[in-house]
C-alpha cells in the first residue's frame, strides 16, 4: 500500500526539487526536456563524449601531414619516374646516334673499300689493255712461220750476211728460214722458238755469229753443246748450219742396246755415201752420209728440230748437205772437229 504524502510536504518537495533537476539535467543525470526517461529496468544509454577541439585540431593536422606526406611521396615517385624516363630517352638517343654514327661510318668505309676496288680494277684493266697493247705492236713487229713479205725478206737478207745457212731469199718464211733462225737463237744462247722477236731481232742487229776454234784450212767444227755445225776456212767461220745430234737415250738395234750419243773430239771424213743410204742397224734412212768415225756420219734428214735428236750421227737439212757436198766440198780427209 502506496503513501501518499501530505499536500504541503508534497508542495515543498516540488519547490525544492526545482533547482536540482535543473542542475542535474546541466550535469546530464536527468533528461532534458523532450527526452524520454527511460523505463525501470532498461539498459542505461551510453553516448560517445563530443571530441573537444584540441582532439579534432591534432586529428586534421595528422591527416593533413599524411596527405601532404602522400602527395610529396608520390612527387617524388613522379620525378623519379621522370628522371628515369628522360635517362632512359637519352640513352636511347645516345645508343641511337652512336648506332647511326656507326652506320654511316661503315657505309663510308664501303663507298671507300668499293671505290678503291673499283679504281684497282680499272687500273687493272688499263694496264691488262696496255700489255695486250704492247704484246699486239710486238707480235705485230715479229716474224715467224708462215709470214711472208718485205720483211720476211729483210730477214732473209741478214741472215744470209750473217753467214747462217739459207739458199733462197723469197719473202716466204718456210722450213729453211725456221731452220737459219733456229741456228741463230743457238749462236745467241736464247730459247729456240723459231720466232724472231724483240731478242731475236737485236741478235740480228748485232751480228751475233759463232767463233771457230780451228785456225787453218777447211775444217768443218760442230758445236754440241749449241747443236750447231760450221764451215770453217782459215780460222773463219763461213756458213752456220742447225744440226741434231746424238740424244743421250739407250735404244735397241738388232738385240743389242747402243747409247745415243755423239763423240767428242777430232776426226776426219773418211767415208761418204753419195745417195740415199740405209742404216746397217736399220736405224732409218741418211741422206748422202760423210763418215768421220765408225758408224757416225753427217748426213741429210728430213728431220732437224733445234735440239739433239739422232742416234748419235749429226743431222742437218738435205739442202744443207747438197751444199756442203756440191758447193763447199767435203772430201774425205776433211777434218771434222766435235766439242
Amino acid at each position: 500500500m502506496r503513501t501518499v504524502p501530505s499536500l504541503r510536504r508534497r508542495l515543498t518537495a516540488s519547490l525544492v526539487g526545482v533547482p536540482v533537476v535543473l542542475t542535474l539535467a546541466l550535469a546530464g543525470c536527468a533528461p532534458l526536456s523532450g527526452e524520454t526517461e527511460p523505463e525501470p529496468g532498461a539498459a542505461p544509454t551510453t553516448s560517445a563524449p563530443p571530441a573537444s577541439d584540441d582532439a579534432g585540431s591534432a586529428s586534421e593536422d595528422a591527416q593533413g601531414r599524411a596527405d601532404q606526406d602522400a602527395q610529396d611521396a608520390q612527387e617524388q615517385a613522379d620525378r623519379e619516374a621522370a628522371e628515369k624516363e628522360q635517362a632512359e630517352q637519352e640513352a636511347a638517343d645516345k645508343a641511337a646516334a652512336e648506332q647511326e654514327a656507326a652506320d654511316k661510318k661503315a657505309a663510308e668505309k664501303k663507298a671507300a673499300e668499293k671505290k678503291a676496288a673499283e679504281e684497282a680494277a680499272a687500273k687493272e684493266q688499263a694496264e691488262q689493255e696496255a700489255a695486250e697493247k704492247k704484246a699486239a705492236e710486238e707480235r705485230d713487229k715479229m716474224l715467224e712461220y708462215g709470214d711472208s713479205g718485205e720483211r720476211v725478206l729483210a730477214l732473209q737478207h741478214r741472215l744470209q750476211e750473217l753467214g747462217y745457212f739459207l739458199q733462197d731469199a723469197d719473202g716466204s718464211f718456210g722450213p729453211a728460214t725456221q731452220q737459219a733462225v733456229w741456228a741463230l737463237q743457238k749462236a745467241a744462247g736464247q730459247y729456240r722458238d723459231g720466232v724472231v722477236g724483240p731478242k731475236t731481232q737485236a741478235a740480228l742487229d748485232d751480228g751475233v755469229r759463232p767463233q771457230a776454234q780451228s785456225s787453218s784450212g777447211k775444217a768443218i767444227e760442230i758445236d754440241l753443246d749449241r747443236q750447231l755445225l760450221m764451215a770453217v776456212e782459215g780460222g773463219k767461220v763461213t756458213r752456220i748450219v742447225n744440226a741434231s745430234s746424238g740424244n743421250g737415250e739407250t735404244y735397241e738395234a738388232k738385240g743389242r742396246s747402243y747409247h745415243a750419243t755423239t763423240p767428242r773430239g777430232s776426226y776426219a771424213v773418211y767415208m761418204e755415201r753419195n745417195g740415199m743410204h740405209e742404216s746397217t742397224l736399220e736405224l732409218g734412212s741418211m741422206y748422202r752420209p760423210k763418215y768421220f768415225s765408225g758408224g757416225y756420219a753427217v748426213h741429210g734428214s728430213g728431220s732437224i728440230p733445234p735440239y739433239p735428236a739422232s742416234h748419235g750421227c749429226v743431222r742437218v737439212s738435205n739442202a744443207a748437205m747438197n751444199w756442203l757436198w756440191d758447193s763447199w766440198g767435203l772430201p774425205k780427209g776433211t777434218p771434222v772437229i766435235l766439242y
